[in-house]
């Protein structure tokens, strides 16, 4: 992954583009802060989910109530089908 300057991908874009359509990935910033990622288009649906980011999502300690959850679901769905 590389940082580019918002100027320097205004004064290179083309080459900037070429990059992630060889699959390079962008961090952008702005006056030195991270504003965006710029990542190449995957094809189709992720067949798995990278370890990075499921260790990220179980890191944020998110509880979900099992009880509360099926409650919620039950009043969304027909119970009649």
């Amino acid at each position: 992954m590389k940082t580019i300057a918002q100027r320097e991908l205004r004064n290179d874009n083309a080459k900037v583009i070429d990059a992630v359509r060889a699959g390079e990935t962008f961090i952008i910033t702005r006056n030195g802060e991270p504003v965006a990622e710029l990542v190449p288009v995957r094809a189709g649906r992720r067949v798995f989910v990278p370890r990075n980011e499921l260790a990220a999502l179980a890191g944020a300690g998110v509880r979900i109530d099992r009880h509360q959850f099926r409650a919620d679901l039950d009043q969304q769905i027909d119970q009649s089908l």
